[in-house]
């Protein structure tokens, strides 16, 4: 008899969960497997939202941003009673494998489930955010960047041509790396993200130089982790004398079309799972570190705090510092 394995969406939806749909379907069936979709995350898992799924079904949603099988965050999944009649329903399937995209908590969900039920599996991190421990890439990342870069050029047009401050603030529950990141490659004036503590007030000197010797805009980017975009635009208006606006990207940064490096994360992250998956690996996450791909467990990766590269915060301190004045 053929292996069925199953995949689903957990959590907040990502730009490359529809690439890795595609990848799934046609390498499961490569691999001589039955795939299956579950429908609308854990919740699908206890309603039986599970459907077998065919060339047919993945025709075409390699452009597309989202989840075709949609996703969802389950307050019924954390209770055992919903998580055996989960089980029960992979099992009337005779699915005894599933790959999970997902986050940490999407991880911790499945490493219970695993322990409870012996439903074998395997988590890839997938969240815009790329706070999960022990992965230095997480699906969806490259195609949010690219839609924060896209929103930063086109405010710079209008800030340029208005004398004006814009506030730009990015996605980030608790981390600073979209935030970061883009700030960098945008060339923005300011940057102000949990990882790096700072006093807004100690960046007028430098900022009134700046405006002395000609800069008649600014740019700040800051991460919504920090709440305090509105008293970002207030100090720029009240200490620089610059009308401000704020731009908040939000939901926008999950959707649009897929880059190409998202496409092929999606295709090498599925094809590593899969694979794991049929050599007997029951119970990890696939993580992407120092460019090569490597097994995690759960504790490793949900039970740790995620932390960003100091490399790359060196940069920040170093670019973003009260003194440094841009040109």
């Amino acid at each position: 008899m053929k292996k069925k394995i199953a995949i689903l969406c957990s959590g907040g939806d990502v730009s490359g969960m529809n690439p890795a749909l595609k990848r799934f379907v046609e390498y499961a069936i490569a691999r001589g497997m039955e795939p299956y979709f579950v429908y609308h995350g854990f919740e699908g898992l206890i309603d039986n939202r599970i459907v077998p799924a065919g060339y047919a079904d993945v025709s075409g949603i390699i452009t597309r941003g989202g989840t075709k099988i949609g996703s969802a965050r389950s307050e019924r999944f954390k209770e055992s009673s919903y998580r055996t009649i989960a089980a029960e329903n992979l099992r009337s399937h005779g699915i005894g494998m599933l790959i999970v995209l997902g986050g940490d908590g999407s991880f911790r969900g499945m490493e219970q489930f695993y322990r409870e039920q012996g439903i074998a599996f395997c988590g890839i991190p997938s969240t815009i955010d790329n706070d999960i421990n022990g992965t230095d890439y997480c699906l969806g990342v490259d195609t949010a960047l690219g839609v924060i870069r896209d929103s930063i050029d086109q405010i710079r047009d209008t800030a340029a041509s208005f004398r004006r401050a814009f506030v730009i603030e990015t996605m980030g529950r608790n981390c600073g790396y979209l935030a970061l990141v883009s700030a960098l490659t945008s060339g923005a004036e300011l940057c102000l993200i949990p990882e790096i503590p700072a006093d807004i007030d100690e960046y007028k000197p430098c900022f009134i130089s700046q405006v002395e010797h000609g800069r008649d805009y600014f740019i700040a980017v800051v991460s919504e982790a920090l709440r305090n975009s509105d008293k970002v635009a207030a100090w720029f208006e009240a200490e620089l004398g610059f009308e401000t606006r704020v731009a908040v990207l939000g939901h926008t940064q999950r959707g649009g079309n897929p880059s190409v490096y998202d496409r092929l994360m999606a295709y090498r992250f599925v094809t590593y799972a899969i694979d794991a998956l049929s050599e007997g690996k029951s119970d990890s996450v696939i993580c992407y570190s120092k460019s090569h791909f490597v097994f995690k467990t759960i504790d490793e990766v949900a039970l740790t705090p995620y932390r960003l590269d100091e490399e790359l915060l060196a940069l920040g301190r170093e670019q973003f510092a009260p003194s440094h004045a841009q040109k």
